[in-house]
């Protein structure tokens, strides 16, 4: 066969192979998209080619569906939410579904107090909070036109595995999580990249000595991801009675008891968003989890210690935690800072305002709860002394010094204020 015969027969093979189909109709369906998303969106028709999802015959319209036919219809593209992928992946969608991150939704969703104060983009159009908080959206809120109602693309899978390559390889990098678990409030990226953990993995990827965030928090590649102290490191009981006394008053500060110590409906809050451990065994069965992952590489005597200092951080953080709490609920009660929310906690401040507060002393309240207190505990965790120190605990000692001056200062202008209207009156 000649050279021109051969290109001939090769045509052919190639359009039957095309009118076909294979699978999901990928060799039929595919170039009928890419006829234009290859110059509208080309670096998606590049990602999806690297797939395993290409490769296996999954189509554009197995996951946007076959409303969208042109330019001008392109709002009908179905957008996926995780009972999309679960169709595939069933397994690992109802262990997502089951863990924290699921409920990663909650947290801007139920601070109305807070959330209704910020720009739009901030939150609906997820260029602050919401753009790592847009987890957890399922076709019920979809249908409802709820939460996407502003901003429709967020979706859970895609926040590790990227679209549209899907990548398995990239999901299992401790990079994956680097863009969510950073900075601020929890910067657990810092802490496991300049922990020996983190050195140790980077310095010599192949040989994969050190663990990553994965092979401590997704044991087996579970998808449910949670920790035995939750995100606030709140757990209840406490046997520790000492202990107990300074988290009582964080929890008042919550809003999750009240200035007597009765819970409040902001604990169902807490209950549904699995936001902390609320009874010993759910607590023991996380930490008896982590205690075994250690011990992958430790022994149980070194795991244990490791993990019981980690615990005893929080309890240092806490005793300052709570007394600078109780220093600006003093100032609450004696009427020196006038309180605007959550009256039904008062004396207690919110912390759930987060910054939407008015004085400098609430300010450094709020520094010290979402960003000091976390990074003590959290870096202790993540074998980081450094930042537990200097970024943490010494900063949370700094400031509560601070806030004591500040407090005072206020306490003397309140009665020289007090004074000047005596005079006042006098004169009259």
């Amino acid at each position: 066969m000649g050279g021109k015969g051969y290109v001939a027969l090769i045509g052919v093979v190639c359009m039957i192979f095309l009118l076909s189909g294979t699978g999901h109709g990928l060799a039929r369906e595919i170039p009928t998209c890419e006829s234009c998303h290859v110059k509208v969106t080309p670096g998606l028709v590049k990602d999806f080619h690297r797939s395993k999802m290409s490769e296996a015959g999954i189509s554009c319209y197995d996951c946007h569906g076959k409303a969208h036919q042109s330019a001008s219809d392109a709002s009908k593209a179905k957008l996926p939410t995780i009972s999309t992928c679960k169709k595939c992946h069933e397994e690992k969608a109802e262990q997502y579904m089951s863990g924290k991150h699921a409920l990663g939704l909650l947290a801007i969703t139920a601070f109305p107090d807070f959330a209704h104060k910020q720009p739009k983009a901030y939150i609906a159009g997820q260029k602050g909070c919401n753009g790592c908080h847009n987890l957890g959206i399922t076709d019920e809120h979809v249908r409802n036109n709820d939460l996407r109602k502003y901003y429709k693309y967020g979706m859970d899978c895609q926040n590790c595995h990227t679209r549209h390559a899907f990548s398995l390889k990239e999901a299992r990098e401790p990079e994956a999580c680097n863009s969510c678990h950073t900075g601020f409030d929890h910067a657990q990226w810092e802490f496991w990249y300049h922990s020996k953990h983190g050195s140790a993995y980077l310095t010599d990827r192949k040989a994969h000595r050190g663990p990553t965030c994965q092979d401590c928090h997704m044991q087996n590649g579970n998808h449910r991801v949670m920790t035995a102290w939750g995100f606030l490191a709140l757990r209840l009981p406490e046997k520790d009675k000492e202990w107990l006394g300074y988290r009582v008053t964080i929890l008042k500060a919550l809003g999750v008891l009240d200035k007597d110590g009765k819970p409040t409906p902001r604990l169902e809050l807490v209950k549904k968003a699995n936001m902390a451990r609320l009874d010993e065994k759910s607590f023991m069965e996380e930490r008896m989890k982590m205690q075994k992952t250690c011990e992958k590489c430790h022994s149980a005597n070194f795991a244990k210690e490791n993990l019981k200092n980690a615990d005893l951080m929080i309890k240092a953080a806490d005793k300052i935690f709570a007394e600078a709490i109780e220093l600006v609920a003093g100032l609450y009660r004696d009427g020196i800072i006038v309180k605007k929310t959550n009256k039904a906690t008062w004396p207690y401040p919110d912390l759930l305002n987060f910054y939407e507060v008015d004085t400098p002393i609430e300010q450094e309240l709020y520094e010290m709860f979402m960003d000091y207190r976390m990074k003590t505990f959290q870096a202790a965790f993540h074998i980081n002394p450094d930042f537990t120190t200097w970024y943490g605990y010494a900063k949370m000692k700094k400031t509560l010094v601070e806030m004591k001056h500040m407090a005072q200062h206020m306490r003397m202008k309140k009665k020289m204020m007090a004074k000047m209207k005596v005079k006042m009156k006098a004169k009259k």
